[in-house]
């Protein structure tokens, strides 16, 4: 159905003129609506990305690398970060293709709406004063008719009564003037005939010819307008849709990441990360203290006694004071762990034992205290620097003897694949070579194959180290896999040569083979010779200790929370054990103490809270001195 504003509101100026106002308001107010919508999604983008890098891992950890819940959460945080960078094309799309689109519209249809209503007033003009023309000749017209009416009258009047020569020639006046009048009301009404054949034709003109014309264009003007409308809401939408198989495709790898989540592999990994493949320990042996009671007197049965007493300390490793040279070659190489955030054991059993800052006291230190202190607090520095030297121990054997058995078999064979894909490397990049040595000797003119022969022999050379390096490694993670086979098929308890920590290790040391023999320092020896010098003198430094009488204690601790002491050298307690303080922290964060007269080793400072005697104090700050 077609209309014109022309023929059906002809009459409807002022009207036309409010709704196109109307709807050039409305116009502005959906581009105002359209750029805020676009700031708003701008800001959730940012909101987004802000979020995301909030918890995405600053930097790559192998603990979140390792479980599927952590590689699905760090998905999902890839895909929000993405659906951020599509908010912000959405944003940039409304603002570009829309709002700025609009706003030069919106200029544009204010000129055009401003030049139609100024040509429609004018024609309104126009047509008044033809009118106002109109009525002044009819007026005219009007008043002539009525004078020269009234003239007539008077003139007849006259002639009736006209009986002397003076009435005749007031008679002829009287005819004059009414002529006069009849002649003037004539030209009124040829004037007013001419003013309504005008108006008439002005009329016309305007309510069929100028009226429909410019309220046409108005009409165009604000069907365009509606169009405009219409074509910015299709742009907004299709720039939302142009987006949304992205945000589609993100949400499905959302989804993909939520189901590839696996508990049953996550505790399993669990397992293999922590898995020491140590078997548990056994009963404990009882000890017969009544057998002190018992002995006599006499020197000889004194020493008897003290050695078989040494010879119970070796069998009780896990849990009693171990003889002085295994204390210094096997003391805790790693700072002591933080205290938890809470006293319940299952927060000490399950948090990582971070290292702290640097110690306070370099070894430069206690060497200076070693040399300038007295004879009985000398001993006391040479076992700080004992200690001291044992904890700065960063790094472990090339052999990974240090660590667990099943942690170990899992190092080596890393190792192993990581020297493999060198390796392949390595050959691929030697074959490579020759191929292009051989392209060289068949076209000289494409260069000297001599020149490659450098590259060659270092490539051959490092091939030979990572295979000697590949032997070596496969004879560690071989014999590894024996100890544990071992380990395993031997059965579990503390009599059992296999079981504890400190057996393992001297049964390394006795049934090693020449090439691959390890000191309990980390050093290798080559022959039975160095390994039977080393144990000499290593019974000698302990017998030196051992003639030794036991250190005083200076006071008491308390243990604030519970610890387990899986380095050697480390005391195990539990939380509210009261122990006896031996030697006070030297600042690397090591308190040694004592339980019983046997049992004896270092804990964390932080662990315990210490209450020295007072006369000790003054002993401990003398040999300060000293």
């Amino acid at each position: 159905m077609s209309v014109n504003w022309g023929t059906e509101l002809w009459d409807q100026f002022d009207n036309l003129e409010k709704h196109t106002s109307w709807g050039i308001d409305f116009l502005e107010r959906y581009s105002k609506f359209v750029k805020e919508r676009a700031d708003i999604e701008l800001s959730y983008a940012k909101q987004i990305r802000s979020l995301s890098k909030k918890y995405h891992p600053k930097r790559s950890r192998e603990d979140e690398s390792r479980y599927t819940w952590c590689l699905a959460f760090s998905a999902t945080l890839r895909q929000l970060n993405e659906l951020s960078v599509q908010k912000e094309e959405l944003a940039e799309n409304l603002n570009t293709h829309v709002v700025c689109e609009l706003t030069r519209y919106t200029q544009e249809v204010k000129a055009e709406r401003k030049t139609h209503f100024q040509d429609g007033r004018r024609a309104q003009q126009h047509i008044e004063s033809s009118w106002k023309q109109l009525e002044s000749s009819k007026r005219r017209f009007e008043r002539d008719c009525k004078e020269a009416e009234r003239t007539q009258q008077v003139s007849d009047r006259i002639d009736l009564d006209n009986k002397t020569d003076g009435e005749k020639r007031c008679s002829l006046k009287a005819r004059q003037t009414a002529q006069q009048k009849k002649q003037a009301a004539e030209e009124s009404r040829k004037d007013y005939v001419t003013c309504l054949n005008q108006f008439n034709q002005d009329q016309h003109q305007h309510y069929h010819t100028l009226v429909p014309v410019i309220y046409q264009r108005i009409q165009d003007m604000e069907e365009r307008r509606i169009e405009r409308i219409c074509e910015a809401m299709r742009s907004s939408a299709e720039a939302e849709r142009k987006v949304l198989p992205v945000v589609s495709r993100c949400l499905d790898v959302m989804m993909d990441a939520a189901e590839g989540v696996q508990p049953r592999r996550d505790t399993q990994q669990v397992v293999e990360v922590y898995k020491s493949g140590f078997d548990p320990p056994g009963d404990v042996e009882f000890d017969d203290y009544s057998a002190s009671m018992r002995r006599s007197i006499s020197e000889s049965s004194y020493l008897d006694n003290r050695m078989e007493g040494r010879r119970h300390s070796r069998k009780l490793w896990p849990f009693i004071r171990k003889n002085k040279l295994l204390t210094l070659l096997s003391s805790p190489r790693q700072p002591p762990p933080p205290p938890p955030t809470s006293p319940s054991p299952g927060g000490v059993a399950n948090s990582p034992q971070s290292p702290p800052p640097a110690c306070r006291e370099p070894i430069t230190q206690r060497l200076n205290d070693l040399m300038t202190s007295g004879s009985r607090t000398r001993k006391q520095c040479l076992r700080s620097l004992k200690r001291g030297l044992s904890l700065k121990l960063g790094s472990g054997p090339a052999d990974c003897s240090h660590l667990p058995p099943e942690q170990r078999r899992k190092k080596l064979q890393t190792r192993i694949n990581n020297i493999n894909q060198e390796i392949q490397r390595e050959r691929e990049q030697r074959d490579a070579l020759l191929k292009m040595r051989e392209v060289y000797e068949q076209n000289p003119q494409m260069g000297d194959s001599v020149s490659l022969e450098p590259r060659l022999e270092e490539v051959k050379q490092s091939l030979q180290r990572l295979e000697e390096e590949l032997r070596r490694n496969q004879d560690w993670l071989s014999e590894a896999s024996d100890l544990n086979s071992r380990r395993q098929s031997g059965g579990c308890g503390l009599n059992s040569e296999e079981t504890t920590p400190g057996s393992s290790s001297l049964k390394q040391l006795e049934h090693r083979s020449p090439a691959s023999r390890e000191s309990p320092d980390g050093s290798y020896t080559e022959d039975n010779s160095a390994e039977l010098q080393f144990k000499s003198r290593s019974s000698e430094f302990e017998d030196d200790f051992e003639d030794e009488e036991p250190l005083p204690s200076i006071g008491t601790c308390k243990s604030l929370y519970p610890f387990q002491g899986q380095n050697e050298g480390t005391l195990s307690m539990v939380e509210g054990e009261l122990l006896s303080v031996v030697e006070e922290d030297k600042g690397d964060g090591w308190t040694r103490v004592r339980r019983n007269l046997e049992e004896e080793g270092y804990v964390p400072t932080s662990y315990i809270k210490v209450f020295l005697d007072s006369s000790a104090k003054g002993f401990v700050q003398s040999s300060r001195l000293v």
